[in-house]
């Protein structure tokens, strides 16, 4: 079966016990995303792994919220995290 994914972008960043993977990829139909992937070494030397997909139509916004709460995790935080978030609508069920 051939995989239905091109990969465009491939960065690793270990960090310890964790090591993060961002990936961008393109589906057959030429949609693009996002894939950001952690891997945790256990305590009894398994690893386990999460991953979060983020589509192109969302990447903007994604990055946005991340370069904020990376300000604001680091000590950078310059007041527009507050103000973002306070205008900031929850989706609709």
């Amino acid at each position: 079966m051939m995989d239905e994914r091109k990969e465009l972008f491939s960065e690793k960043v270990a960090a310890g016990t964790r090591t993060y993977f961002f990936d961008v990829k393109e589906t057959t139909d030429g949609t693009k995303y996002l894939s950001i992937s952690e891997t945790r070494l256990q305590q009894d030397d398994t690893r386990t792994r999460g991953r979060i997909m983020v589509f192109e139509e969302n990447i903007i916004a994604f990055r946005d919220a991340l370069v904020r709460a990376a300000n604001r995790a680091i000590g950078q935080d310059d007041g527009t995290a507050a103000s973002a978030r306070q205008g900031h609508a929850e989706p609709a069920d």
